[in-house]
């Protein structure tokens, strides 16, 4: 049973060796243990420093490509080093490595396909109220979408089996932590979350610029993603609004029309129909959308069958 800790970087040479320094060496359950270190397009020393601390695996991108794509590319360089599970830490240290044993635990025993850390997100103190406000709102967004008890969304400290991680698709650039959730609730996948420390701050998190960006980006990724797994439903939401606005505006002339004052209000009925015109369209929208999203189902199988193929060749 191999294991590989990937930790995305970008600048983190002041912090990275204090980060490595304290990673387990070995792991109970666990035959062989690596890390990895992609360095998402560094202006420091992030890459030469990582190997002086003795990463095992040191991926250099060219330039910066975002969190979300820095994620994919370490879950694939695990995958051809012959990872079994995968664990995915912040360079920053923000996540206890103590924690790691009992964070693949729940792997090791067959029970769950995937573990996130949870920080407790309700207390913690590291954020600020209206921060722990948005993490409890946007954790209880994501569970509603995704259909798994979901306490702390954004954790990014998390575990992977290798079926797992090759069905992991991130086709945003800003973050892996919501759309993944929403991709595992739809593909009926095992996620389990424990309870896990974390350390002091020691710098302010580079993707949560603003309470505005992080708002508009987050629910972007949720709306686009949950629309992807769940197309039917959402155009279906979506028509039985404007189906419903159609049906009141009908009912509204159909009385006035029966007391004998139909003829002022054909202005209502010529919107009811086109309401329920439109309504009725983006039904039949979703039933298209929904016939996609099985196309894309056996193409990601297709897909993932090809990858386990190739990487176990």
């Amino acid at each position: 049973m191999k294991l590989i800790i990937q930790i995305p970087c970008l600048n983190e040479a002041e912090n990275i060796p204090q980060t490595v320094q304290v990673l387990p060496g070995e792991i109970p359950g666990i035959d062989e243990l690596e890390y990895l270190v992609i360095d998402d397009g560094s202006t420091d020393d992030t890459s030469q420093v990582a190997r002086a601390s003795g990463v095992h695996h040191v991926i250099t991108l060219p330039h910066h490509v975002g969190l979300a794509t820095a994620f994919t590319i370490g879950l694939e360089t695990c995958l051809e080093n012959g990872a079994d599970i995968i664990v995915n830490t912040d360079a920053d240290n923000q996540y206890s490595a103590e924690d790691i044993p009992q964070l693949v635990e729940p792997i090791l025993s067959g029970k769950a396909d995937i573990v996130i850390g949870d920080r407790g997100v309700a207390s913690l103190e590291t954020f600020s109220p209206t921060k722990r406000v948005l993490q409890r709102f946007g954790s209880w967004i994501i569970g509603q979408a995704s259909g798994i008890d979901t306490p702390d969304a954004t954790s990014g400290f998390r575990a992977f089996t290798r079926a797992a991680a090759l069905r992991t698709l991130v086709m945003n650039d800003y973050s892996y932590t919501l759309e993944t959730l929403i991709q595992a609730g739809a593909r009926n996948m095992a996620v389990e979350y424990i309870p896990v420390n974390t350390n002091e701050q020691v710098r302010p998190s580079r993707l949560m610029r603003g309470i505005p960006d992080y708002l508009a980006n987050s629910g972007s990724i949720i709306m686009r993603a949950y629309t992807m797994y769940r197309p039917l439903r959402v155009f279906t939401l979506i028509s039985l609004v404007f189906l419903l606005a159609g049906l009141i505006g009908t009912g509204r002339f159909l009385y006035f029309y029966v007391i004998g004052q139909g003829a002022g209000h054909v202005q209502s009925l010529i919107l009811s129909a086109v309401l329920l015109i439109v309504g009725f369209q983006i039904f039949l929208i979703g039933l298209v959308a929904d016939l996609i999203g099985f196309n894309r189902k056996v193409l990601e199988e297709i897909l993932y069958r090809l990858r386990r193929q190739e990487l176990d060749e």
